[in-house]
């Protein structure tokens, strides 16, 4: 089962690294636009890419804790919630992988 948990992540950890360098990107010479006098001059394009650093914002932070359970997985600790000990339910590791809170720790966190 460890096998294919860590599979997973590792899947997981490529795609999030491929999604976080494509948005750190800068835009191609010519295409960057900047706000004009009008509404809608250059707001759509400036819109995307606020867009996209929040996005890429989310997609870091995931990367983070996907990291973080492949660490736990070498740890030997994958699957045991950080607040309370308590081992973290299968699915919420299936939905979650990358999960750090049993499902009680993290209603209480919110």
């Amino acid at each position: 089962m460890s096998d294919d948990v860590r599979q997973r992540l590792e899947d997981i950890r490529a795609e999030l690294t491929e999604r976080v360098d494509a948005l750190s990107e800068p835009p191609e010479l010519g295409t960057a636009q900047g706000f004009g006098k009008r509404i809608g001059d250059g707001t759509t394009e400036a819109i995307r890419r606020l867009t996209d650093i929040g996005v890429g914002s989310s997609f870091e932070e995931r990367l983070d804790r996907v990291e973080r359970a492949l660490e736990k997985l070498d740890e030997g600790t994958y699957g045991t919630c950080e607040r309370c000990g308590n081992p973290i339910g299968a699915d919420r590791l299936e939905a979650i992988p990358w999960t750090r809170l049993c499902i009680t720790c993290k209603q209480a966190t919110g």
